[in-house]
Formats: structure tokens, C-alpha cells, sequence
């Protein structure tokens, strides 16, 4: 089986969940099949994350940046790195064509839904040491994305 591109696979997710979600939608209401899709989604993603930090080695921020590669492949992004170091790795996604598909397409609610919602879950399941922190996104307006991967704080807290 030829490898599809991330970008490429999410294209064809689309295709067969954007008309499945706008019928949930229609039936059962917006907020309801937002909630259950985006559990659905959040559940893979871990599951993605947890195999993914099986195969890759080295600590969770090596794991991170070795990750980011497969999300641009085929120029999928445009990444302006910040800061990368043995506890954390900082981005900004400045160009997104996952954005631009679903915009495109007609339903960027459903960019947010189908690819932003995952990045927590996944990182959560590469490692439960990472800390991902993200106020903006693309999808949802903004002029970029930041990213902040950080290890979690594993030093005990002295008892006072």
C-alpha cells in the first residue's frame, strides 16, 4: 500500500465524515454530534499517540520533534520554530493547508473538529511526561498556531 500523507488522509476523512457529521448535525443537533465526534476523535488520537511513542525513540520532546515531520509532509505546513531544547520544543504554524482544505471545502468547524482536537489527545498519548499548551489556531481565525511542548513538571514539590 503506497503511503498517503497525512494531509492527504485527512482529505479523505473529510470527504466521508463531513456529510456523516452535517446529517448527525441535522438529526440530533450541533453540540451533541460535535461532543460524540470529537470524543471518537480524541480516543484515536491517543491511541495514535500511544503507538507512536512506542515506535520512536528517546525522550517525549526527541519523540515530538522527530513527530512534527510527518504532519508537513507534502508542505502540508509552514513552521517557524522557536525554541527547541531538551525540555521543550515551541512552533508556530504560520501557513496550514488543513485549514485551507477545510475552508475550502466549506466546513472549518469541522478542521477544528477533525484535526486541531487531536493534537492534545496525541500528545498525551506519545507520552504522559509531555505538556502541550496552545491558545490559537488557524482554524479557528487566528494568524498562526502555537505550539508549546513542554515536559511536565517532575520534580517533587518540597513540603512546607
Amino acid at each position: 500500500m503506497k503511503h498517503l500523507p497525512l494531509l492527504e488522509k485527512r482529505k479523505i476523512e473529510a470527504q466521508v465524515l463531513a456529510p456523516l457529521i452535517k446529517a448527525f448535525e441535522a438529526e440530533f443537533g450541533r453540540e451533541k454530534t460535535h461532543a460524540l465526534v470529537g470524543k471518537v476523535i480524541r480516543k484515536l488520537a491517543r491511541r495514535d499517540g500511544k503507538t507512536i511513542g512506542e515506535e520512536l525513540e528517546g525522550t517525549p520532546i526527541e519523540k515530538v520533534t522527530a513527530l512534527v515531520p510527518r504532519f508537513n509532509e507534502g508542505d502540508a505546513l509552514e513552521i517557524e520554530v522557536l525554541k527547541e531544547d531538551a525540555s521543550s520544543y515551541e512552533f508556530n504554524v504560520t501557513r496550514c493547508r488543513f485549514a485551507e482544505f477545510y475552508e475550502e471545502l466549506g466546513a472549518p468547524e469541522l478542521g477544528r473538529l477533525l484535526s486541531c482536537n487531536r493534537d492534545f489527545a496525541l500528545s498525551e498519548g506519545v507520552s504522559s511526561e509531555l505538556e502541550l499548551e496552545r491558545s490559537q489556531t488557524i482554524m479557528e481565525g487566528a494568524p498562526h498556531c502555537d505550539f508549546r511542548f513542554r515536559l511536565k513538571n517532575t520534580q517533587p514539590k518540597e513540603k512546607g
